[in-house]
């Protein structure tokens, strides 16, 4: 039956409800079959796939009459253990994409909105292609697309073996390579996606687009801990989180949600940015209008360094407007503080951890070990 049953993905958490562990129990009385499949939410829109599926291939099986199928809810503990087997299982089999492996995946992610993310992505990437690298921005914010404007690129996205191919800009010796629903739709028209239409669109920006050969690929992403994050990390494992705050307390806490996710989600975080950091006026002074020191406390609790801190400058927004990024101008005062970032990401590579001794995946041979043996 389990073997049967191993035919049944959830396409979400893309793995089979046997090596997921939601199937919890299954019945039989002659030629009759009973088989009880806990989901992760109430409301599941695909209950009812799973549910045809496990009549298809159980009932397929010799001797088998009919088979009900019940479906429940796991509990908290439980969903956490589903969602964790998840996580691992699509780090060990990550969905094919053109992004070359040599390329780090950089995803620039903040708690809440209005820290200056996209500024940060879009500046960063260009002080990263100033030292001669090629650069992919891949703008997923899907709702709050930015990416273009804060660029000044524009243009359609044209296809190339049924693949998209994203529009080019070039910046000194290196290249620019951005992805952006800005792209396929009008900017001031609404996008009211949810759940696994926003993953779609994601997976689609990562597996059927042209990237070419990349040093780096920024992902621009949608501020807080939802949908897009959590499949990120399913369809991308090894990328690395990089987290931007601002200096009050209160952003920190909330970045720190930030980290938290990426580290359930078994990705790394790879540094903190402080964006909006003291103000200094044409005279010198200097002035804290965010209050200070939120870049040090989080970096701190989060244990990654603090790549830099980006002081409040009106040039930043001056230079988004007008498609102009600050770190295109070495005149600009800017230019130089995202060119020090650039060089400590180069300098910080991810750390490769071996996870064939911990006690995790030990715990998963044995559960498939178990499972084998199920008479079931």
């Amino acid at each position: 039956m389990r073997h049967a049953l191993r035919n049944v993905r959830d396409p979400e958490l893309g793995a089979d409800i046997v090596e997921l562990g939601m199937v919890t129990r299954i019945r039989t009385d002659g030629p009759h079959v009973a088989v009880e499949v806990a989901l992760t939410i109430a409301g599941c829109p695909l209950r009812a796939q799973i549910e045809r599926d496990v009549e298809l291939h159980v009932g397929a099986l010799p001797g088998v009459g009919s088979v009900t199928v019940t479906t429940g809810v796991l509990d908290p503990e439980a969903k956490r253990a589903v969602m964790d087997r998840a996580r691992r299982i699509a780090r060990d089999d990550p969905s094919p994409t053109d992004i070359p492996e040599r390329a780090r995946v950089v995803a620039v992610a903040s708690g809440k909105g209005g820290v200056g993310k996209s500024s940060v992505t879009v500046n960063l990437a260009v002080a990263l292609a100033r030292r001669g690298l090629t650069v992919g921005v891949l703008d997923a914010d899907i709702w709050g697309f930015s990416v273009p404007r804060l660029l000044g690129m524009q243009g359609d996205i044209e296809a190339r073996d049924k693949k998209m191919v994203p529009l080019e800009r070039r910046v000194g010796d290196g290249t620019l390579r951005v992805l952006s629903m800005g792209f396929l739709a009008d900017e001031e028209n609404a996008i009211m996606w949810r759940g696994l239409i926003l993953n779609r669109a994601v997976q689609q920006f990562l597996e059927d687009v042209h990237w070419g050969d990349l040093d780096f690929l920024l992902i621009d992403m949608p501020p807080g801990t939802g949908d897009i994050q959590m499949g990120l990390a399913r369809m991308m494992p090894r990328t690395e989180v990089l987290v931007v705050t601002t200096p009050p307390v209160a952003a920190q806490k909330v970045a720190a949600r930030t980290a938290d996710m990426a580290r359930k989600g078994y990705l790394q975080v790879t540094g903190v940015i402080e964006n909006m950091s003291d103000f200094v006026c044409e005279h010198g002074t200097s002035y804290a209008l965010f209050g200070s020191g939120g870049g040090d406390r989080l970096a701190a609790d989060v244990g990654v360094p603090l790549l830099g801190r980006v002081p409040l400058h009106p040039s930043v927004a001056a230079g988004g407007d007008a498609g102009r990024p600050v770190a295109l101008d070495d005149d600009q005062p800017l230019a130089a503080e995202f060119a020090r970032i650039a060089t400590a990401l180069v300098e910080n590579p991810p750390v490769t951890v071996s996870m064939d001794g911990c006690s995790a995946r030990m715990l998963e041979h044995v559960e498939a070990a178990v499972a084998a043996g199920d008479p079931a």
